[in-house]
C-alpha cells in the first residue's frame, strides 16, 4: 500500500516535468508523412543486391510474367528458386490436386503466396484446409502483389512458394461471354 501511495504522490510532479520537456509545436507545423519517412527506402535499388541465381519477378502482362529477364507465358509455380509452368488458367481451376507437389516437397515453404489474377478471390475452404495441412500459411492476393511479395520474402532468404495466375486471367474466364 505504501508503494501505491508514493506512486500517486509522485505522479503530479512527473506529469509537470514531462510537460516542461515536451517541445511546443506551432499549430501550422505538420507531422512528417509516412511517404516522406520511407522515401529513403524507396530510393534503394534492391535488385542490385540479389544473387544472379535467385528468382526475381521483374514484370507482368495479361498473359504472363517476366522473371530474371525472361518472359514466361501462362501460370507459374515457384518454390524458392525453382520455377515451373503451372496448369490452372483461371482461379476456379486451382484445386488441391493442382498444388499436390507441396505434399512431396521438402523443406516445406513457410508460406504460399497465391496470385489470383487481376482480382483477389476468396479461397474455398477445401483448398484452404489442404494448404494448411501441408504446413504452409496462405496469402491470397492479386498476381501483381503476389509477385512482389514473393520477391521480398525470397530476398529475405525465407522459404517461400508462389502459385501465380496471369494478371489477365479474369479475361480468360470471361472471353466466352463476348
Amino acid at each position: 500500500m505504501a508503494v501505491r501511495q508514493r506512486a500517486v504522490a509522485t505522479l503530479p510532479n512527473l506529469l509537470k516535468s514531462l510537460r516542461k520537456e515536451f517541445p511546443k509545436t506551432s499549430p501550422n507545423q505538420q507531422l512528417p508523412s509516412l511517404r516522406r519517412a520511407f522515401s529513403l527506402y524507396d530510393q534503394i535499388n534492391l535488385i542490385d543486391t540479389v544473387p544472379e541465381d535467385q528468382l526475381r519477378f521483374q514484370g507482368y502482362t495479361d498473359t504472363g510474367f517476366t522473371v530474371n529477364g525472361v518472359h514466361y507465358e501462362g501460370s507459374l509455380l515457384c518454390v524458392g528458386n525453382l520455377l515451373m509452368s503451372w496448369t490452372p488458367r483461371k482461379f476456379s481451376e486451382i484445386t488441391p490436386n493442382s498444388l499436390s507437389i507441396f505434399q512431396l516437397l521438402r523443406p516445406i515453404p513457410e508460406i504460399l503466396v497465391l496470385g489470383c489474377g487481376r482480382h483477389i478471390e476468396p479461397v474455398d475452404s477445401e483448398l484452404r484446409r489442404f494448404i494448411l495441412s501441408t504446413g504452409m500459411k496462405l496469402e491470397a492476393v492479386d498476381s501483381r502483389n503476389a509477385s512482389s511479395t514473393y520477391n521480398i520474402l525470397n530476398e529475405e532468404g525465407r522459404i517461400v512458394a508462389a502459385a501465380l495466375l496471369p494478371y489477365g486471367s479474369f479475361f480468360i474466364m470471361h472471353r466466352s461471354c463476348f
